[in-house]
C-alpha cells in the first residue's frame, strides 16, 4: 500500500495512494480545523460550516444541484467535523475520480452560504444537538471530556450549544472560512485506481486559485490534575454508563504504539480481559471496550461500559483491579500474540476499500504529520514488549490522572468517589 505525498509552494499538502485494479476512487479534501480551533462564542461553527457547505456554491448554487450531480455519478459523499480537522470526500466508480475531485473542491473553495438555508440548517444542527443529548452512550463522553478539560475547546462540544447555534450569522461563516479553508490548512487524498501524474495534475488545476495565508491556531491543551476526579450527569435512563479514564499522550508521542496494544490486551475484542471478566464471568454487561485517542497535543485512554447502577461501585473496583493487573503481572507470551494479531487483522481488514485507505491516512497526516505504510504499523505492532506495556501501564494508571465520568440515575455520589482509587 504504497503512497507518495507531496508539499506544494503554497503549503497545500497531495498524498496519493494507487491502488491497481480497485474499481472505486475516493477523493478527500481536509482542513486543520475543528471544535479544538474555535473560541467559546464560536463553539459549534466549524461543525455547522461543514452542514453549510453542501448547500450551494457559486457554480453549483443549490443543494439540489450538487446531489443531483454526484447522484448521476453512482456517488457516496459524506463529511466529518472533530476535534482538529473537518473533511468533505466523494467515492465512485473509478472513471469518474476527476469529476467527483471537481465537485468536492467547488464545494469546499467556493460555498455560497445562502441565507435561506442557513436558517433552515440551524434548526438540523438544533435537532442533532437534541438526539446526542438523548444518547446516554454519547453523552457520557461529552461528560467525560468536560471532567478533563473543563472550559476549553478541548472539553467543548463538536456540536456546539443550541444558544450558540442560534446566534451564528453568515458573515461567522463567511470570516471562519476565509481564516482556516486555505493552502497552509488543506490537504487534498485519493485513493484508488489513479496514477500520481494525473492526480497532482488535477489538483494544481483545481487549487490554483486556494487562498495563501498564515493559518490561525489552536489553544493549546493544559492539563491540570492531582487527584481522581469524579463527574456525574444525573439521567433518569434504564442503562447507566461510564467511562473510567486517564490522561495520556499525544499522537506524535513514541509511547502510543504501546498504549494501543494494552488497550488491546484490555478491551480489543471478545477474548479480552474486560469483555471475558464483565460479560462472560459476571454478566455485568452487554458491551465493554477500551480505546486510545490520541490527538496533537493531548490524549487519552478510556474504558467505557453499560450496566445497571447497582453495579457501578462493583465495576468501578473490577475496572481498577484489571488496570493494576497490568502493572502487577507481566502479560503472558501467548495472550500478547494473540492481542498482536487481532491489532494487526482488524488493521488490514478495515484497509479493502478506497475510502478506508484515504482515512487511513488522512488521520496520519493531521495528528501525526508522519505518514506510515500498515507494513510499518505492523512492525511496531509486533516489537512492543511486554515490559514495555507494564512500563507505560504504570505511567499512566496514577491517580493523578483517574477519571470516572457517569451518565445515568445516580443518588449517591460519596460512595463512588471512596472506590475511586487505584492504590486501594
Amino acid at each position: 500500500m504504497k503512497f507518495k505525498k507531496t508539499t506544494l509552494p503554497n503549503g497545500l499538502r497531495i498524498i496519493t495512494i494507487p491502488t491497481k485494479g480497485n474499481p472505486s476512487v475516493t477523493v478527500m479534501v481536509m482542513t486543520k480545523t475543528g471544535s479544538k480551533y474555535e473560541s467559546k462564542t464560536q463553539g459549534g461553527l466549524s461543525h455547522f460550516l461543514e452542514h453549510m457547505m453542501f448547500k450551494g456554491t457559486k457554480n453549483r448554487p443549490s443543494s439540489a444541484i450538487i446531489n443531483k450531480e454526484l447522484d448521476a455519478l453512482g456517488a457516496m459523499t459524506n463529511a466529518e467535523t472533530v476535534e482538529e480537522y473537518t473533511s468533505y470526500y466523494a467515492k465512485a466508480e473509478k472513471k469518474h475520480w476527476k469529476h467527483i475531485l471537481e465537485i468536492i473542491s467547488d464545494m469546499y473553495l467556493h460555498p455560497n452560504f445562502p441565507p435561506a438555508e442557513l436558517e433552515k440548517e440551524r434548526g438540523v444542527i438544533i435537532q442533532e444537538i437534541s438526539m446526542y443529548e438523548d444518547l446516554p452512550q454519547y453523552k457520557v463522553l461529552e461528560v467525560f471530556l468536560e471532567l478533563l478539560y473543563g472550559d476549553t475547546p478541548a472539553g467543548r462540544s463538536i456540536a456546539g450549544t443550541k444558544e450558540n447555534i442560534l446566534k451564528l450569522k453568515q458573515e461567522s461563516f463567511v470570516d471562519y472560512h476565509k481564516k482556516h479553508y486555505v493552502a497552509e490548512g488543506t490537504t487534498v487524498i485519493v485513493g484508488g485506481d489513479v496514477s500520481e501524474y494525473d492526480v497532482m495534475k488535477e489538483v494544481k488545476k483545481l487549487f490554483k486559485d486556494i487562498p495563501k495565508a498564515k493559518k490561525p491556531t489552536k489553544e493549546k491543551v493544559v492539563e491540570k490534575q492531582t487527584k481522581p476526579q469524579l463527574s456525574v450527569l444525573d439521567k433518569k435512563t434504564d442503562q447507566t454508563h461510564i467511562i473510567l479514564g486517564f490522561r495520556a499522550w499525544g499522537a506524535k508521542d513514541k509511547r502510543q504504539i504501546i498504549l494501543d496494544v494494552l488497550s488491546g490486551v484490555l478491551g480489543g475484542g471478545m477474548s479480552s480481559r474486560l469483555h471475558q471478566k464483565l460479560r462472560d464471568e459476571l454478566g455485568a454487561c452487554y458491551y465493554v471496550y477500551s480505546s486510545n485517542r490520541d490527538l496533537t497535543d493531548h490524549g487519552y485512554f478510556s474504558i467505557s461500559v453499560g450496566l445497571e447502577n447497582t453495579r457501578i461501585e462493583e465495576i468501578t473496583k473490577v475496572l481498577l483491579d484489571e488496570c493494576k493487573k497490568i502493572i502487577d503481572e507481566p502479560i503472558q507470551k501467548e495472550e500478547l500474540q494473540r492481542v498482536k494479531d487481532y491489532i494487526v487483522g482488524h488493521m488490514y481488514m478495515g484497509l479493502e476499500t478506497s475510502d478506508s485507505l484515504v482515512n487511513y491516512y488522512s488521520h496520519q497526516e493531521v495528528l501525526k504529520g508522519n505518514l506510515k505504510t500498515p507494513s510499518e504499523i505492523e512492525k511496531q505492532i509486533r516489537a512492543v514488549t511486554p515490559e514495555q506495556i507494564r512500563k507505560v501501564a504504570k505511567e499512566i494508571f496514577q491517580n493523578k490522572n483517574l477519571n470516572l465520568a457517569i451518565v445515568g440515575d445516580i443518588k449517591d455520589e460519596k460512595s463512588l468517589k471512596k472506590v475511586l482509587l487505584l492504590d486501594k
